[in-house]
């Protein structure tokens, strides 16, 4: 899985987004942490083929089997959807 990194400066926690690149709530929910300077990683799973896709969709429904994004693993905890208020919770903002 090629996960990009963010370029936020606050790590201390382990955050990775599964997104769309089409998706308005997955923009919202890379928004939300670039404008709190939240390390994360991150992909795109529209721009990903072949067995990385298949790689990536099935680590997504491991943590959420309806497979909908963004999908946001934060401390080993699941936020499916754009759950800000759960978001801020996790990351203690």
């Amino acid at each position: 899985m090629n996960l990009k990194r963010s370029s936020g400066s606050r790590t201390g926690h382990r955050v990775v987004l599964f997104a769309l690149s089409t998706c308005g709530w997955c923009r919202r929910a890379k928004e939300l942490l670039d404008q709190n300077d939240i390390a994360y990683d991150y992909i795109f799973v529209d721009q990903t083929t072949g067995e990385e896709r298949e790689q990536v969709v099935k680590r997504v429904r491991e943590l959420n089997p309806r497979g909908s994004y963004p999908t946001i693993e934060i401390d080993g905890e699941v936020v499916v959807g754009f759950d800000e208020e759960r978001i801020r919770e996790l990351l203690e903002l």
